[in-house]
């Protein structure tokens, strides 16, 4: 009995929940930069997604959709495992973007839309984590 109380007060410590950590990390799986294969152009290029410092579940996509890696940068939210994109915004040469991803594991498969104004075309692309 000595030894098993001093055991089990060792054991429970260890399950302790971290509260000095103040970041997310459902968003910060989101972070980094990614190898993107889409599929409807063919294409494969680099995207960076960072932190947006203005909200708490935001990230901001450089490069999103083929564009400049200078920006605009693609506004999107983190929920969970689902990431989607801000609702109808301008990205590159008045380009509107429209659509969510899902992360599992190393990659994010997202299903979305480009409105380049003359053409609404369906995109379907894998970010797979650098």
């Amino acid at each position: 009995m000595a030894f098993a109380l001093p055991a089990l007060i060792f054991i429970l410590a260890g399950c302790a929940k971290d509260t000095t950590s103040t970041e997310n990390p459902t968003r910060n799986s989101f972070l980094g930069s990614w190898s993107v294969t889409e599929y409807y152009t063919k294409l494969t290029y680099e995207v960076i997604i960072v932190a947006d410092p203005n909200s708490s579940d935001g990230v901001l996509i450089s490069g999103f959709a083929n564009t400049l890696q200078s920006g605009p940068y693609a506004g999107a939210v983190v929920a969970g495992s689902k990431i989607t994109l801000d609702a109808n915004q301008v990205i590159g040469d008045g380009i509107k973007v429209n659509g969510s991803g899902v992360l599992s594991g190393n990659k994010i498969t997202w299903s979305y839309t480009i409105d380049d104004g003359a053409n609404l075309l369906t995109a379907n692309a894998v970010y797979t984590k650098i």
